[in-house]
């Protein structure tokens, strides 16, 4: 039989805010509290750097190509269906080709790491790298797809993943408030490759009606006919950051080419300590 969607997705209100150049700490902190659902900054960083990282993203020796389903490479470690001895251990060797994509750069990634540590500290919230005793995760990951088709990424929640990471991961805790998901674009594709997110943020019933209860991944077309969603027209430069509990994907791209993206998710694991990792 096939399988019965017994689930309506509920409508979920969405905040959104859009802002061009400066990055504003309080906004992150928003959206790591849920009051914002997303945060679009266009132009946040130079072409010049975004250019550099994507070079050296290019010519990196610790590229690999994705084996999760998704066509494209990657630098750096994925907690995606790891467990954290294997997790830990994959960031600890990804870590020099990691710091190599920013070389000498002042990059996005480590001055938002930097402000939001600072900030949160005058708040007497640590923030910090997560790890075990095989290491700690790196502060992002770097991803370049070519997906066709409808998604190149398909719609997907960021908490079930990290829900059902198991015991022996402090980032499971993150799962009960707010995962979010930060995306720089250093290269972007001129047609298509935009994040779409719906009014959407599923329940454990919601992702058991989907089959996706462990991963996330991915919601179907038919379930998500109802639900509205909203684009975001990305460029290189631009950050955006989302409440990953809600569903989202990545519209497909026909133009060829290279979509980089560095990424890497935080969220609160207890009032006093907020998580990053990859």
């Amino acid at each position: 039989m096939p399988k019965q969607i017994t689930q309506v997705p509920a409508i979920s209100p969405v905040s959104i805010r859009e802002r061009t150049g400066s990055i504003n700490t309080a906004d992150i902190i928003s959206v790591l509290k849920g009051e914002l659902t997303a945060l679009h900054i266009k132009q946040a960083f130079s072409t010049e750097v975004a250019e550099e990282i994507t070079t050296n993203f290019i010519g990196s020796s610790g590229l690999k190509e994705r084996n999760d389903g998704v066509p494209g490479q990657y630098v750096g470690a994925s907690h995606y269906r790891k467990d954290a001895a294997t997790y830990f251990a994959d960031a600890e060797a990804a870590r020099p080709y990691v710091e190599a994509l920013f070389k000498n750069l002042v990059d996005p990634v480590r001055a938002i790491f930097g402000a939001l540590k600072r900030e949160l500290h005058n708040q007497g919230i640590e923030l910090r790298l997560a790890r075990s005793e095989r290491g700690q995760a790196n502060v992002c990951r770097a991803l370049s797809w070519s997906g066709s088709g409808t998604f190149s990424l398909d719609p997907h929640d960021d908490v079930a993943q990290v829900l059902r990471a198991g015991d022996d991961y402090e980032l499971s805790a993150v799962a009960h408030n707010t995962v979010a998901a930060l995306n720089l674009y250093p290269s972007m594709s001129e047609n298509g490759g935009n994040l779409r997110l719906w009014s959407h943020k599923p329940t454990v019933a919601d992702r058991k009606s989907q089959g996706v209860e462990t991963t996330g991944y991915p919601y179907s077309a038919a379930y998500l006919e109802a639900v509205p969603c909203r684009e975001f027209q990305l460029k290189a430069g631009d950050i955006a950051l989302i409440d990953g509990g809600f569903v989202h994907g990545v519209t497909g791209q026909s133009d060829g080419k290279r979509r980089l993206v560095l990424n890497c998710f935080f969220g609160f694991a207890r009032p006093d300590l907020v998580l990053w990792w990859t």
